[in-house]
């Protein structure tokens, strides 16, 4: 395999996290990787106003083993952030975590280790639970009370059916083919989604999508994500989010909802906590989902507005190019 193959491209979409950014930062300083590996890093700012600007300046005045580009996009939305790096990006490789992880030393080496012995053409790579503001890690029998994604599939690479953000690697050749992610999704639009529906594409377009152990990264444990109050939150924008890029029969969604009541209730008599949280973020989604899609057929049909609506990406979005390049291009 050549050489440039290894050229890699790690982007980072950022929005006031000034200080989980310097962790990342700090993190990258420390990756190890041999002198084959030529490493650029894009770091998108999102609109910042907690000082991440003058974060990266800084950073950037610094001897460096990489290259460190700073790019600033003024449209809201992880998704637009990214699309920036993509179209700034140069490497072979392109990774993208978010701006809340930090990354294993051998992230890189994992990385390029995976790429050499799998034909896989986008990876996932672990996401694994790491500490709070305070230096503590997280309770393992509770994790599903720190709302963070966890993603680990066990120590052997094998096919899976999409990408989570937080740590996700594709060719340049899967983004030619199946272009920038969708606008309208993740956080600072509809709040979710775009790696599910990226993912999607990249499975129509006939590429193969994997897991592998290798490349880790640690999530933040963040105390404003714990607890029942903000995964109902999350569920009902996944849900929401779910109604943008998918259609699924309401005469589907909603008896599946009512029978997630059902079950939501029965748990609850039983005192069982953890089927209770995950129960009640299926609830949830499904409500984001019916509501996300009568909300979409009233605009259609131009019926009078409801209350208004607690995502407003239908109309913020309504007008906006997708920035998806056609699969036939």
């Amino acid at each position: 395999m050549s050489r440039a193959v290894f050229d890699i491209s790690l982007i980072v979409a950022t929005y006031n996290r000034r200080h989980s950014l310097a962790r990342l930062l700090k993190s990258i300083d420390c990756l190890e990787y041999s002198n084959s590996v030529i490493l650029e890093v894009l770091v998108v700012d999102n609109g910042s106003n907690d000082g991440t600007q003058s974060l990266l300046l800084e950073k950037q005045q610094r001897t460096l083993k990489y290259s460190l580009k700073i790019r600033r996009e003024e449209r809201r939305g992880k998704s637009a952030a990214l699309n920036c790096g993509l179209r700034n990006c140069r490497g072979e490789i392109i990774g993208v975590v978010d701006d809340d992880v930090v990354l294993d030393s051998q992230w890189l080496l994992g990385l390029t280790r995976a790429y050499k012995v799998s034909d896989f053409d986008a990876l996932q790579g672990r996401v694994l639970p790491g500490v709070d503001p305070f230096g503590h890690s997280a309770d393992l029998s509770k994790l599903h009370y720190y709302n963070i994604p966890v993603v680990d599939h066990g120590e052997q690479m094998r096919p899976i059916r999409g990408l989570t953000g937080a740590n996700m690697m594709f060719r340049r050749s899967v983004f030619e083919r199946v272009g920038f992610f969708d606008i309208r999704l993740g956080p600072g639009a509809s709040g979710f989604s775009e790696d599910t529906e990226f993912s999607q594409r990249i499975r129509t377009a006939g590429f193969k999508i994997g897991y592998t152990p290798y490349p880790v990264v640690f999530h933040a444990l963040d105390p404003a994500r714990y607890g029942r109050r903000y995964n109902r939150t999350v569920h009902y924008q996944k849900g929401a989010s779910r109604s943008i890029y998918r259609r699924v029969s309401l005469l589907r969604v909603f008896p599946e909802t009512v029978a997630h009541c059902l079950r939501l209730c029965a748990y609850s008599v039983l005192g069982n906590g953890a089927k209770v949280h995950k129960t009640e973020g299926r609830v949830m989604r499904g409500l984001g989902y019916l509501q996300g899609s009568l909300w979409r057929y009233r605009k259609e049909i131009r019926a009078p507005e409801w209350p208004e609506f607690n995502h407003r990406f239908f109309d913020d979005h309504k007008n906006q190019e997708r920035e998806i390049r056609p699969l036939d291009d």
